[in-house]
């Protein structure tokens, strides 16, 4: 089960993250690299040094959907703005200006 706007499955299920008593925020496609980084963690006191390899590979699952949610939020504003170009008629300016002009402009 993939989640909406991401390639990525969803590996841990609620059942293991609910174990590992993994916080809700951070319950998305990475959790399943999430858990054994915070057994690590706990098991070596969190020293900052430690579980060096964990913490990289569950930093570099979080890049990957930003990017992904980045990219697809991208091309839904360049197809908001192509439909929105489309339906201006010409000769109307594209948007109203930020500052309106005075009277005496």
């Amino acid at each position: 089960m993939a989640a909406e706007g991401t390639t990525k499955k969803m590996i841990a299920t609620q059942e293991e993250m609910v174990e590992n008593k993994v916080p809700i925020a951070y319950r998305d496609q990475c959790a399943h690299l999430l858990i054994p980084l915070n057994k690590c963690r706990q098991a070596e006191m969190y020293l900052p040094w430690k579980c060096g390899g964990e913490r990289h590979v569950y930093e570099k699952c979080e890049y990957e959907l930003v990017m992904e949610r980045m990219l697809l939020m991208q091309k839904i504003k360049e197809k908001e703005a192509q439909s929105h170009k489309a339906q201006i008629p010409q000769g109307q300016p594209a948007a109203l200006p930020l500052i309106p002009k005075t009277a005496n402009a």
